[in-house]
This record gives C-alpha cells, sequence and structure tokens, in this order.
C-alpha cells in the first residue's frame, strides 16, 4: 500500500535505544502497525519509545528523548515500551512524561498497545505471557544493508551486574524452521548480510538443534551473500560452530566475544561462569580454524573489588588478544542487582582513569591488527557514502573506507592502501 495515498491515517513515530534485539523489534513493531498508521520520523500522534535500561547512562538518554519529544509535541501521546519499561515497572528505574508503560511482553501486541494510548488510558500495562518467538518476524529492515535476525530472547544466567534476567525473563529460543524462514524472507527482499542476534545467543537451544545447525541451515538460502552472529558468549562457542564458519566464505570471521574482566577473581564476582583460561581456549579454537578471523569484546572497568591487579590482569589480556573492536564501559550500579550491593565499590575516578587507561592499550593493539591488512585484498561490503568516500565493512567487521565507483549494497574488492584511526582505506580493483 502506498502509504503517500492516505495521509488520513494517524502517525507514529519510533525511537530506539540499545542493542540489536531492540532495533529488530522497533521493527517488528513497525511492520505490525504499517496497515493502520503512518511511521513519521517527524511529528507523530503517537511516540514509542522502544528504551534500554542496561546502564544508568541508557537510562539518562531514553529520559531526555522523552522530555525532547514532549517539550516540541504536547499534544502527542507516548508510550515508553521494553526492558526500560519492565524496568519502571519493576521499581527499578523512573521516567516522567510518558502516557502508557509496557515491557517487553507487549511489543508483540503493539496493536493493542497504540490503541490503548489512543483511547486516552494512561498508566502501566499488565504483564502478560510471552508468545512464542516463532511469532515474532520481520520482513524488512529499512535504511539498513545488514539485516538483524533475532533467533532468541531472554537469559538464563544472573550475572551480578545485570538486569537482563529482570527485565527479558528466561532463554527462549525460535525454531530452526522458523529462523530460516524468516532469512529466506530478508534474502529475497535484497539484504545481502543477515547478522543471527539475541540477548545471549549462546543460549540458543531450539528443540530440533543448535547454532550450528541453523547457521548451516541458513547458509544453503540462495543469493545470501554474507552471514554474521552478533555477540555470542564464550559458552556458545563449540568446535562444530567454528568448523561451521570455517568451511564457507559467507560465513563472516568475525567473533565479538564479551570478556567483561580478564581477571578470576572478578569475573567469579559477576557470576559470569567462565575463567580466563576458558576465554582463551575459545580464541584459539578459533585461531586454529579460521586462521584470518578477528574479534571484538566488551569489557567493564571497575567493577566492585576490582583492585590494581585485577586491573592489570584485564589490560594484559587485551594487550595479548589483540582486538579489532572493543567495547570499555565502566561500571555502572544498577538498582535491584546483586553487585550495586557488592562491598568494595570502585570510585568514579578511577573507573575513568581506568577506562582512560584501557582505551589507550586498545588502541594500540587496534592499529597493530589494523597495520597486518596493508598491502592486502578484501572484500567490503558497502553500506554509505561518507566524507565523499564509500564505506563499507570487510567479512572480519572491519570500518573500510573505498575509493572508487561503486553502489551501496555492492560487494567489492578491495586493495588495502592506508590506515585511518580505527578503520582501513583502500581503492577497488578493477
Amino acid at each position: 500500500m502506498d502509504q503517500t495515498t492516505t495521509p488520513d491515517r494517524p502517525r507514529v513515530g519510533f525511537i530506539t535505544f540499545g542493542c540489536r534485539v531492540n532495533q529488530y523489534e522497533t521493527e517488528m513493531m513497525r511492520t505490525r502497525l504499517a496497515d493502520d498508521y503512518r511511521v513519521s520520523a517527524d511529528a507523530a500522534d503517537v511516540y514509542i519509545v522502544n528504551g534500554c535500561t542496561v546502564t544508568a547512562l541508557a537510562d539518562k538518554k531514553a529520559r531526555q528523548a522523552v522530555h525532547r519529544l514532549r517539550r516540541a509535541n504536547p499534544d502527542a501521546k507516548i508510550v515508553l515500551i521494553g526492558c526500560l519499561g519492565a524496568a519502571v515497572k519493576a521499581g527499578l528505574s523512573r521516567i516522567d512524561g510518558v502516557d502508557l508503560i509496557a515491557g517487553n511482553d507487549w511489543k508483540p501486541r503493539i496493536r493493542e498497545v497504540v490503541a490503548r494510548v489512543r483511547a486516552g488510558e494512561t498508566g502501566v500495562l499488565p504483564e502478560m505471557p510471552l508468545p512464542p518467538l516463532s511469532d515474532e518476524r520481520i520482513n524488512d529492515h529499512p535504511g539498513r544493508v545488514r539485516a538483524f535476525l533475532k533467533v532468541q530472547d531472554g537469559c538464563d544466567l544472573a550475572c551480578t551486574y545485570c538486569r537482563t534476567t529482570q527485565v527479558r525473563g528466561p532463554s527462549r529460543s525460535k525454531p530452526i524452521s522458523a529462523a530460516v524462514a524468516e532469512a529466506r524472507t530478508l534474502v529475497a527482499r535484497g539484504y545481502p548480510e543477515l547478522v543471527l542476534t539475541g540477548i545471549n545467543l549462546g543460549q540458543y537451544t531450539p528443540p530440533n538443534g543448535n547454532l550450528a545447525q541453523l547457521v548451516r541451515k541458513v547458509l544453503q538460502i540462495k543469493n545470501l551473500r554474507r552471514l554474521r552472529l552478533a555477540s555470542i558468549n564464550p559458552y556458545g562457542i563449540t568446535e562444530e560452530l567454528v568448523r561451521t564458519f570455517a568451511a564457507d566464505p559467507r560465513a563472516c570471521p568475525y567473533f565479538h566475544i564479551p570478556l567483561q574482566s580478564g581477571d578470576d577473581r572478578i569475573l567469579r564476582a559477576m557470576h559470569r561462569g567462565y575463567t580466563v583460561d576458558f576465554y582463551w581456549s575459545r580464541v584459539a579454537l578459533i585461531r586454529k580454524l579460521v586462521p584470518d578471523a578477528t574479534f571484538g569484546a566488551d569489557v567493564i572497568v571497575g567493577f566492585p573489588g576490582e583492585d590494581a591487579a585485577a586491573f592489570r590482569n584485564t589490560c594484559a589480556l587485551i594487550a595479548e588478544v589483540g582486538f579489532a573492536n572493543l567495547h570499555i564501559f565502566r561500571y555502572s550500579p544498577r538498582r535491584g542487582t546483586a553487585a550495586a550491593r557488592l562491598p568494595e565499590q570502585v570510585s568514579a575516578p578511577v573507573k575513568r582513569a581506568r577506562a582512560a587507561q584501557l582505551e589507550e592499550i586498545y588502541r594500540t593493539m587496534q592499529r597493530r591488527v589494523l597495520a597486518g591488512f596493508m598491502g592486502k585484498n578484501e572484500q567490503v561490503l558497502i553500506e554509505q557514502r561518507k566524507d565523499g568516500v564509500w564505506r563499507g565493512y570487510t567479512r572480519g567487521y572491519i570500518d573500510t573506507y573505498v575509493v572508487g565507483d561503486m553502489t551501496v549494497g555492492e560487494q567489492v574488492q578491495v586493495r588495502i592502501t592506508a590506515i585511518r584511526p580505527g578503520c582501513l582505506e583502500g581503492v577497488t580493483n578493477d
């Protein structure tokens, strides 16, 4: 249906914060509203804020967005939905200026949510049963070259710093048949790359297989050029999975493996469920079977009880692995989590200093990793034009600027000629 021919339809706007799963779920909600509403990037009658609560900063960003919306659109209805909505319902966070609050359980029921708020309902929607993930599906992912495919939700662990189990519920997995059918649709719509994602992808356990089997099934789809994994915890990296990636060049050799700390004592306090040695064993397995693999990670500095020795251990591991991408977070106490009640809380100045020191170590190691690509040929999937040149990502998820004639969505062979801060530069091989 041509939305431009139906200007009388109510307008709905989306603002999304947080992870790839949230981005997928926004697209799912947009799809479910498309027949009755116009999605507007500007003024809207109803705004849906898909909030994140993983850090205090995430809460703050959502609150600021709501305040801006309320000032600019005093007559609009505002819905807060998702992880932050669930946290507010549980009394773990607060937010003002919204009309209706709902948790993640209401995302598949977004049509009812919008109908209720337009009818004047306010307050907090009650908890609802979680529908099966097979009911969640997207057919498109506008504005992206890489489409996200959610195959898992929730988490059965209880990391002491994390609210995920409180706001997402237990781990659930999308059946392989449903995930493959959704993947076929996205490829048929022209998406050359798919990214399998979940809240804890390492816990993907459908009744009829495992993650490696899902990857093999998706790789059978005609016209798929690339398949990539989102973040996956160390215990989800099996030899079967790594061999599956080694067997097909379309399976991108980039592994984002959350670390959080390079010290076993801190990992135990976090309840991460693995040791430094086990983490290293996963890196070694990947390097053995996929020699051209690159790595990414998340790390938290200033967790309660992290002394100078524990921090040095983290610095040493970061330097030794040589990450192409590293996300550094300063520990943020979250109300309702066990870690917020732990003794030996690290001061804010120490956390800032440690984050800065670790960033410097990472950037030094990253430059060495990137230097290893000089003069090599890399396949780059073009995603946009920026600063007068084309930009895309290698199979190893290295941001690359490319000089030459090409189009968005095209995969081109690039000879790497220079290193920029945090990325590569090259020219197409004609």
